[in-house]
């Protein structure tokens, strides 16, 4: 498994808007937001696609929906809605191969996927 930039900045060797950290995960701004608000939230544990998810990792991967909820609440999108999405290698558009959820809200975000 090799690191990528998300292992930077759970580390904070690089700059990034961190707005939650903890022992199992961390959340920061996407450098490049879809959405007014959009937040990408990962394990501090490498783990590179959902396909290498083990039995050990269910607590950490929790841990990203009840942090997902926490944000929401947070950035006032919980009410309104927001969209959590999580992609699998190349087909699933996975640019970073070290898992990570997207919180988008704060406007009507449309369809899923595009005809």
């Amino acid at each position: 498994m090799e690191e990528t930039i998300f292992s930077q900045i759970i580390r904070k060797e690089i700059p990034a808007d961190i707005v939650y950290q903890d022992d199992l995960v961390t959340a920061f701004r996407d450098i490049n937001p879809k959405a007014p608000t959009h937040i990408l939230i990962i394990p501090n544990v490498l783990i590179p696609t959902v396909n290498d998810v083990k039995p050990e990792h269910e607590q950490t991967l929790g841990r990203l929906f009840t942090v997902a909820a926490k944000l929401a609440k947070e950035e006032n999108v919980a009410e309104d809605g927001y969209r959590l999405m999580m992609n699998c290698n190349a087909h699933g558009r996975q640019e970073v191969y070290h898992i990570h959820m997207h919180l988008l809200g704060g406007k009507p975000l449309g369809p899923m996927l595009a005809e």
